[in-house]
């Protein structure tokens, strides 16, 4: 019978004694989608976050630099602590520094290749990106007694599951991509350690996530860029394929319950919205909110897509309290607002010529050192430091204070 790790309970013992000192959340992604405004949140609530990103150009570093800008604000303005890693979670001897140095309590850990296409093209890529580096925490996690490990699972485990709406009960041994099966690697993986080392872990299946700062490979990212640009979207099938779109803010409050609700057993749950649309539906919505037609290039179905995404979220909301209230159309408003206003300035930077390259995060240096560690503290500065004393860091930038 695994033990509960004797680092965790002296940890917990210790929070418990003092419980207004800031939790130390290690958040990785978080440059990312979903991991920049899961930070934003922890930093909101006074927690202290240790940030790590390896700013990959799988979209657009400018775009990535802007999330990390949101996050420097937010610290500045709420005076909590925010202390950046540029680099990979497969580097277990960067994450073993950060480990050591930053006294993590909880892991949330949100980095992975995304994608189900591009997994069948590359999926060496999506092994070492998705499974290696989990497992490289799972361990750092254990050695170092943190006492919740928190992770990014996907919908696209349950494959061409005809039941609907979708359970955890339900089985996902037959996935239809390679990123589908790194997925479910992880949370084989996470449940070993649980059974093995009585890590705390919970899976978060998460549903088709759009909004504010969202992807641009996602289609609701895409399919508002071309509609409202008046250039034409593929339409992959007959457009009745259905998708249980699942707003940011809902996402995030469902990471954030799981990370404040460690449990002995190892647990996975669904995120979405338990309300699906169909693609015709989908594209009608966006029309009505860009206010132009789409212009449609009707395309035969993709290779590792599946029909339908539907979530039965009655587990999460018994454990999680879990309940998403936005619906696609406010939802969808709010992501064309950001668009319409924030997005257009980073894509002009993306579209200025570039002379020198700028590095992708602020500094005075002309190179960019990895790992970087921006710290910000009260309302004024950010450092940067190195995780190890040999490594190379860039040089100390300094950030004016944000007004609350």
């Amino acid at each position: 019978m695994p033990s509960e790790t004797p680092a965790a309970t002296v940890a917990a013992a210790a929070r418990a004694a003092s419980p207004r000192t800031p939790l130390r959340y290690l958040v990785t992604g978080a440059a990312g989608f979903i991991g920049s405004h899961t930070a934003e949140a922890l930093l909101r609530r006074g927690e202290c976050v240790i940030a790590v990103d390896e700013m990959n150009d799988y979209y657009s570093l400018n775009q990535k630099q802007h999330n990390i800008d949101v996050l420097m604000q937010t610290a500045a303005s709420t005076g909590a602590e925010l202390r950046f890693y540029r680099g990979s979670c497969e580097d277990e001897e960067l994450m073993r520094g950060i480990f050591t140095s930053e006294r993590i309590d909880r892991v949330c850990h949100l980095a992975a290749r995304a994608g189900v296409r591009p997994s069948i093209k590359n999926p060496h890529m999506y092994i070492q990106a998705n499974v290696t580096a989990t497992v490289t925490l799972l361990e750092l996690a254990r050695e170092f007694g943190v006492d919740n490990f928190v992770y990014a699972s996907s919908s696209s485990v349950y494959g061409q599951n005809a039941k609907v709406p979708f359970a955890e009960s339900d089985r996902t041994d037959a996935p239809v991509s390679p990123y589908a099966a790194t997925k479910k690697s992880c949370e084989l993986m996470a449940a070993t350690y649980n059974h093995l080392y009585g890590l705390p872990t919970i899976g978060l299946r998460f549903f088709t996530v759009y909004g504010p700062r969202g992807r641009p490979d996602m289609a609701p990212f895409m399919f508002v860029d071309r509609i409202a640009s008046g250039k034409p979207i593929n339409k992959f099938g007959d457009g009745s394929s259905c998708r249980d779109y699942t707003f940011i803010d809902d996402i995030v409050a469902g990471v954030l319950a799981a990370l404040d609700s460690p449990r002995p057993k190892a647990a996975v749950f669904n995120l979405g919205n338990s309300a699906t649309v169909s693609l015709n539906e989908f594209i009608a919505a966006i029309e009505e909110i860009v206010g132009r037609r789409a212009i449609i290039n009707q395309m035969p179905d993709q290779p590792g897509d599946v029909p339908r995404t539907f979530a039965d979220l009655t587990l999460a909301s018994k454990e999680l309290g879990y309940r998403p209230t936005t619906s696609i159309r406010d939802g969808m408003r709010k992501f064309f607002a950001w668009y319409a206003t924030e997005y257009q300035q980073i894509k002009q930077r993306d579209e200025a010529p570039i002379s020198p390259p700028s590095p992708p995060l602020s500094s005075h240096d002309s190179d960019f050192a990895v790992p970087m560690d921006i710290s910000v503290s009260s309302a004024s500065s950010v450092s940067a430091a190195s995780a190890e004393p040999d490594r190379p860091v860039a040089a100390a930038a300094t950030a004016a204070a944000a007004s609350a």
